[in-house]
């Protein structure tokens, strides 16, 4: 029972991890599953940090999945997109967690390879030390440094200035989604970035744009396209995943498709489609996600 107490405690931490590391709850789920068994087999009395304990058994289990998951992605058809979750309102209230779970950032991470992955999440967005990420991924302090270095360069080359979701950016949303609605074409662009991008992912199950559709006309013209063929008959709710302001499209009471918002100064700067049945199955649960204080 005590070993069972301490694994559901730091359940939520231990899931961000897995999570965004893999970028997949099915795939996190299941890397929490294998940790808990090994975990069962360890005596809690003898272990001195139980969360940090529990961090190191993910991080590696998550490595594990992450290098087989390689294959798979590179055979993916059209674009990948991280498995959306549902978040609590009070994750954008923690600026770090909600972009480090953000659509964006989760896209960048997919550059990295494993280690400096596992590395750049560890350190930049929980806090670990270096030599504390030694032990959780089996290389020398000095090694994790310069793979610390490498990753935070990489990162930071290629991220993209984050706005969390808030009543400002909801309402934006509300006005692109009537403008939408109305096939209000310059509304729609008034309220578009002119670098503004749209991610779809179907894989390959259901209909879905197999590249991304870049710059304000074109994205207008696209949204405009989607609704006449398909939004008119859906439900619309707005909700919040990864961090972000979203809308979910529901035909026939079942979830078909949700898009986040990336917003910035105002605009949308992206729109991530999700069609993928396989991972809006499992979009409707709400993840307690924590960053908390690891020491």
């Amino acid at each position: 029972m005590a070993a069972e107490d301490a694994f559901t405690e730091h359940r939520p931490l231990l899931f961000t991890v897995a999570y965004e590391m893999l970028g997949s709850a099915a795939d996190a789920e299941d890397v929490l599953q294998e940790s808990y068994l090994r975990w069962r087999e360890v005596d809690p009395a003898g272990v001195g940090h139980a969360r940090a304990y529990l961090v190191r058994v993910v991080t590696r289990q998550a490595l594990n999945h992450l290098r087989a998951a390689k294959s798979r992605r590179e055979e993916y058809v059209g674009s990948w997109l991280p498995e959306p979750i549902r978040t609590a309102p009070e994750v954008g209230d923690d600026v770090v967690l909600a972009e480090s779970v953000s659509m964006a950032m989760m896209l960048v991470l997919e550059t990295l390879n494993p280690t400096e992955r596992a590395v750049f999440v560890l350190h930049d967005v929980f806090g670990y030390t270096h030599g504390e990420i030694a032990a959780a991924v089996g290389k020398a302090e000095v090694t994790v440094r310069q793979i610390a270095h490498r990753a935070r360069g990489h990162v930071h080359a290629r991220r993209r200035r984050f706005e969390p979701d808030s009543a400002a950016t909801g309402k934006i949303v509300e006005r692109f989604m009537r403008s939408a609605a109305d096939g209000d074409m310059q509304a729609l662009m008034d309220l578009l970035a002119p670098d503004v991008v749209v991610i779809s992912d179907g894989g390959g199950k259901v209909t879905a744009a197999r590249r991304p559709v870049v710059g304000r006309d074109d994205v207008a013209r696209f949204v405009l396209g989607v609704y006449r063929t398909s939004a008119t008959t859906a439900r619309i709710e707005p909700a919040r995943y990864n961090g972000m302001p979203a809308a979910r499209f529901l035909t026939g009471g079942a979830l078909d498709w949700l898009v986040a918002f990336e917003i910035r100064d105002g605009r949308i700067t992206g729109l991530y489609g999700m069609r993928n049945p396989d991972k809006l199955d499992r979009a409707d649960v709400v993840r307690p996600l924590d960053r908390g204080a690891l020491g």
